[in-house]
């Protein structure tokens, strides 16, 4: 049997207390993913924890350091189930250090809005993440509508 690989994402929020807007990645590459979107992140490596893993990634792709949040609950422990050998675990998170930059494996960041949801749920996700994508818009919802009032 192959060993499940554990990938981690970061839904990359301009705030964890009151978010407004989600940072999104699009991919270059492999083909088949190129030019959706997608949760910054990536594997986690041998011995590595998820979290550390997901720091690492986010230095080596967009050159920031971030302050995570909550993990967004998936059904399984072992996070949501990307294909038949890998799933993703995926935490809040929020830039701290440095200037998001499309350094490795994506051509284009974008800030959306949150308040706009359909903007969001119609970027042309990568299969996978848009189960995912829901779940945070509806695990987020109560705190949006918080930063929309007045």
């Amino acid at each position: 049997m192959t060993e499940q690989i554990q990938v981690v994402g970061a839904a990359i929020l301009d705030s964890l207390e009151h978010p407004a807007r989600l940072l999104v990645a699009r991919r270059t590459a492999p083909e088949q993913f190129a030019g959706l979107w997608e949760f910054p992140g990536g594997k986690v490596e041998a011995g590595e924890e998820c979290e550390a893993a997901l720091h690492r990634e986010l230095r080596e792709e967009l050159g920031v350091r971030v302050r995570l949040g909550p993990e967004l609950r998936a059904e399984a422990p072992g996070g949501w189930r990307l294909n038949e050998r890998a799933s993703m675990r995926v935490w809040h998170a929020e830039v701290i250090e440095g200037r998001a930059h499309p350094l490795e494996d994506h051509d284009e960041l974008r800030w959306v809005a949150l308040a706009d949801l359909q903007a969001v749920l119609d970027l042309p996700w990568i299969p996978a993440d848009f189960p995912i994508v829901q779940a945070l818009l509806d695990s987020l919802s109560p705190q949006v509508a918080h930063a929309r009032t007045p």
